[in-house]
């Protein structure tokens, strides 16, 4: 007989197919790091550890597909400060986007060398489970491509559109020196078909599990608005930065990679952080005139919670831009019209000197990209359930949706067989973000005085403790995930 490792009672556990707005309660069993058995009344004889969740909402885990461990500070250290972070926030999976060139490990080279060592950097750091998606950037890159499946269970790929042209923060003199591609290469709209085409190749080969995901902005219209913007002189901040890569570049681009993924014949496409109104109704038409591509549309908790005023200056400064507040809402009315796939954080550490070191009132010197994994869960479920969006949904957004999508067969629902990744979550509480408060490494945050009405109050990884009594618990137990792409 196998032994109760952890048994919660009293929890109101959000479950698949169980669309009641209050579920009922629970307990929930686990044993061997599983979940082993759901239902009232579980007899707690033998178990290691019974917590009693006093009717609090039990969720799966967060599957949190959009991070980007390690692209200012030292991977290791931001491996161990931004998982705790997550634990913080609910998140026990985290997937970090990695590539070659400037940041992260600020080298180039060839995969099979380069992943290792990413690999190494976070073995052991890390408070929750991780995987990684992949950007080729070279065409050896694309060549590497089956052996990043059969070598390291990696099988989501990335396309940063405006790269071609236009750099991380701003305009780029020299993108072959900020890529670190060789000189006879060009990172540009052929290179994404040749992408596209050897990732097809490779779900020929080992399944229909393997996908692309693409950042959707135009990089020549971002250059000539960035111009435009900062000649005028009219608009400062995050309005201004909104403006400088303004909202149908997005449209455009997501135009494009739509096309491009119809004649390669590669059905499985993720379109990120869909910031705006046009970049939603693109992807939208897309869909409707290429319906063999199995489009997947996802949303940021910043571009849900935050506008270009209300962001606290240049602190917000992400790409692509916050938007006004018609945007937000028109991302509110899709989402709950069904229409966006999951949310995430696109949780990128940039401390303050590299945020507001330049110069604190330019946001076209400032660095791009925040954390925000902390106030993923709580955000979405006390905003969310404010504008009528179902705790079911939520956990499909949240965790189920993007699990199935990146092969994480093991996680995303609280079910009998699934790793017991589970969140309890007051959804009645009132508090205050303060950036003092977070496990991040980053000293501020755009959420910075956001009231929040849902808190996360304890996290389980695979039945373990990790976050309790308002901090990170117990030592990092974070697995490598390897997906297969059948």
């Amino acid at each position: 007989m196998v032994t109760t490792e952890l048994l919660i009672r009293n929890a109101r556990a959000v479950r698949q197919g169980d669309y009641a707005d209050e579920p009922p309660v629970v307990d929930i069993a686990v044993a061997g790091g599983v979940i082993t058995e759901i239902g009232p009344g579980l007899s707690s004889g033998g178990a290691d550890r019974v917590v009693d969740a006093r009717g609090l909402l039990a969720l799966p885990g967060v599957v949190d597909a959009h991070q980007h461990w390690g692209i200012y500070q030292d991977l290791a250290a931001d491996t161990d400060t931004e998982s705790r972070a997550c634990a913080q926030g609910g998140v026990t999976t985290s997937i970090t986007y990695m590539r070659t060139g400037r940041y992260y490990l600020n080298k180039g080279g060839p995969y099979r060398e380069f992943v290792p060592e990413v690999l190494d950097r976070m073995a052991g750091r890390s408070f929750v489970d991780h995987a990684l998606h992949l950007a080729p950037m070279t065409a050896e890159h694309i060549a590497e491509i089956p052996s990043l499946v059969t070598d390291f269970g990696i099988t989501s790929f990335k396309i940063f559109m405006f790269y071609g042209g236009h750099g991380l923060h701003g305009r780029s003199a020299d993108q072959a020196e900020f890529l670190m591609i060789p000189p006879s290469e060009r990172y540009d709209l052929a290179h994404f078909e040749f992408v596209m085409r050897a990732i097809q190749r490779a779900r020929a080969r080992f399944g229909p599990g393997l996908s692309l995901s693409l950042h959707c902005e135009t990089a020549e219209i971002m250059a000539a608005y960035t111009e435009l913007v900062e000649r005028a002189g009219e608009l400062t901040g995050l309005r201004a930065y909104s403006a400088s890569r303004p909202a149908h570049s997005e449209g455009l681009a997501v135009t494009m990679a739509a096309y491009l993924a119809h004649e390669t014949g590669l059905a499985g496409i993720n379109l990120l952080h869909l910031s705006s109104a046009k970049a939603v109704e693109a992807a939208l038409t897309m869909a409707t005139a290429f319906p063999e591509v199995d489009f997947r549309r996802e949303v940021t908790i910043g571009h849900l919670l935050a506008d270009v005023d209300i962001a606290h200056g240049i602190g917000g400064k992400v790409n692509p831009p916050l938007r006004e507040r018609e945007d937000v809402e028109a991302l509110w009315r899709h989402l709950l019209a069904g229409e966006l796939d999951w949310v995430v954080s696109d949780h990128a550490c940039c401390r303050d000197e590299q945020k507001f070191g330049a110069d604190p009132d330019d946001v076209f010197a400032a660095k791009s990209g925040f954390g925000g994994a902390e106030y993923l869960l709580p955000g979405l479920v006390g905003e969310g359930r404010k504008r009528g969006l179902s705790l079911t949904r939520i956990a499909e957004l949240t965790a189920a949706n993007p699990a199935r999508r990146y092969g994480l067969t093991g996680k995303g629902v609280l079910g009998v067989g699934f790793d017991a990744d589970i969140v309890l979550v007051d959804p009645d509480a009132r508090w205050t973000v303060r950036a003092a408060d977070s496990e991040s490494a980053q000293e501020y945050t755009p959420f910075e005085g956001f009231e929040m009405s849902a808190r996360v109050t304890e996290v389980f990884l695979r039945g373990r403790s990790v976050f309790a009594d308002g901090r990170v618990v117990g030592d990092p137990r974070g697995r490598y995930l390897r997906r297969d792409p059948a």
